[in-house]
């Protein structure tokens, strides 16, 4: 899905426009605010939702609409059967969770922590064992480039990446080597991926997907006379 970073419009009282300051957590503020964000700032101000992704990247807000219906297929069942896995490890698993580092925003595909989240709205990314992106088509720099070189950066041990290229789905698992992530697992749809940390795992990714959709038909057209 394609992402929309918000240049934010002249500040209220500007000879071009004037804009009320909200007076709660609102989107609206993404049309005023001329200074460059921090994840705080979009956590003091900006309201949760259950929409689209808000994302804080180097000042700027970025806005992520839902994937599609692979995506989410792909996620809930991994996630599922990621999670048991975990928890034999003493890890915890979240899905889309809230994740800071420094005054950067990010909110991952797949989370696991070393420790619990239960109570907090947002978790640091120390706390980090693996992070987990599920490639959209139109993120794929985002998800593929971008996304692992910055949770490299943040130190972050284990990145997993998912890709449904083709509704043929892969899974690589990549570990933090010198500052960079380096492969250590991988196996396409009908072979199995097995991981062995940060915990041990296995699966199949071709049962990551179910069922295509049906073919929708158009409406069906009158074609008789007057009777």
């Amino acid at each position: 899905m394609a992402q929309a970073a918000y240049a934010p419009e002249p500040a209220p009282g500007s000879a071009s426009e004037s804009v009320p300051e909200p007076t709660g957590p609102s989107f609206d503020v993404l049309r005023w605010r001329d200074e460059p964000w921090t994840a705080q700032l979009a956590l003091d101000l900006l309201p949760e939702t259950n929409g689209p992704k808000v994302e804080v990247l180097s000042g700027s807000v970025i806005v992520t609409p839902h994937a599609g219906y692979d995506h989410q297929d792909a996620e809930l069942d991994l996630a599922y059967l990621l999670k048991q896995a975990a928890r034999r490890a003493k890890l915890w698993l979240y899905l889309e969770a809230n994740v800071v580092s420094g005054d950067d925003l990010f909110i991952p595909d797949i989370v696991i922590l070393k420790v619990a989240g239960g109570g907090r709205t947002t978790m640091d990314i120390g706390h980090a064992v693996l992070l987990g992106e599920i490639v959209s088509p139109g993120n794929r720099r985002k998800d593929v480039i971008d996304r692992p070189r910055e949770y490299a950066a943040a130190g972050v041990p284990y990145f997993l990446r998912v890709d449904l290229r083709n509704r043929v789905p892969t899974i690589a698992l990549f570990e933090l080597t010198d500052g960079e992530y380096l492969p250590v697992a991988a196996a396409a749809a009908g072979t199995s991926f097995v991981m062995r940390e940060p915990f041990e795992f296995r699966i199949d990714p071709a049962d990551l997907l179910g069922e295509e959709a049906p073919v929708e038909e158009g409406p069906v057209e009158d074609g008789g006379g007057a009777g």
